[in-house]
């Protein structure tokens, strides 16, 4: 993702009005929560992925990461919907990519949206290192930490399907973090695809993307554009995690401005909203490795992310 400013007025306008309704403290969580979603489960899903190698389109770990995720989704959802397509760079390379979209509820015409990115980035562009900035990036927490995520509210829902009236979609895009953020043929591929090939009629509430939310220092603060956008979505986000008592990780402050997974969903008319921990000192570098990553902080992302959907 993409960083940049927004105007200094109108975040703190927003914060004001939204951001401050969370309290400090931590603690008095819904225990069901917790038992829902499982830390650790999810972080046995970061290791299988890395287990792959690093998810670069064109690549076999890419490949066999599709298909186990296929495979992983369609044991867990009512549908499965797979996106194949080809994205041709402006530097002339063809990509072959995929988004995966698991339904819970395919009728219901109330939907909740979660997505996060699968893909891994080829350079790592941020390393310290010049010859490493040549290599792959691993994604432990860049990449692996969201899939983690929605996988493991993929087994909560599987456990306890939510009422036949609410539907859940959990949106896997490819191609995120390709290459230049500045050229929109090389990054957020999958999402600009998904928003411009809908499935017919589709309709949902909100959606929230989870992005590097494993980091073991989770500090979470609210994006630019979620802001701007979709400012009752991150309102909802952030007093269902004060609700759980984490609003020492759900700083309710203005962060970075993104451009990241959720912009094109808002430009198709969608209440996207970025979940994102920025403040990773390992983005772009080869040191996105597992140690990076914490099952506590899955747990608390997880939780917010079911509670969500139950409340």
């Amino acid at each position: 993702m993409k960083t940049s400013r927004m105007p200094h007025a109108a975040c703190m306008g927003l914060v004001l009005a939204l951001g401050c309704q969370a309290r400090a403290g931590d603690g008095g969580g819904s225990a069901s929560n917790v038992v829902e979603f499982k830390g650790t489960t999810a972080m046995s899903y970061v290791e299988k992925q890395l287990s792959f190698g690093p998810r670069i389109p064109n690549t076999p770990a890419h490949d066999k990461m599709g298909d186990w995720l296929a495979t992983e989704l369609r044991t867990r959802a009512d549908t499965v919907i797979v996106q194949s397509f080809q994205q041709k760079t402006a530097k002339g390379q063809t990509l072959k990519l995929a988004n995966y979209l698991a339904q819970f509820h395919p009728k219901a015409t109330e939907r909740i949206l979660f997505l996060a990115h699968w893909d891994t980035r080829p350079m790592a562009d941020k390393s310290a290192n010049l010859a490493q900035q040549r290599m792959p990036v691993p994604g432990a927490n860049d990449g692996a930490s969201g899939v983690a995520v929605l996988l493991g509210v993929a087994d909560a829902l599987k456990a306890k399907p939510v009422p036949d009236n609410l539907g859940v979609d959990l949106l896997f895009v490819d191609g995120e973090d390709y290459g230049d953020f500045s050229d929109s043929t090389e990054t957020l591929i999958g999402s600009r695809y998904f928003a411009k090939h809908l499935p017919p009629g589709y309709s949902t509430l909100y959606a929230v993307l989870f992005d590097m939310i494993g980091d073991k220092d989770l500090d979470i603060q609210q994006e630019g554009f979620s802001l701007a956008n979709a400012p009752e979505v991150v309102q909802r986000v952030w007093q269902t995690a004060d609700r759980l008592g984490y609003s020492r990780y759900f700083q309710p402050r203005v962060g970075e401005t993104l451009t990241d997974d959720h912009v094109p969903l808002q430009h198709a008319g969608i209440r996207a909203i970025d979940v994102i921990d920025f403040n990773f000192p390992y983005h772009h570098t080869t040191d996105d490795t597992l140690d990076k990553v914490s099952a506590e902080s899955l747990q608390i992302i997880g939780n917010v992310a079911v509670a969500l959907i139950r409340q």
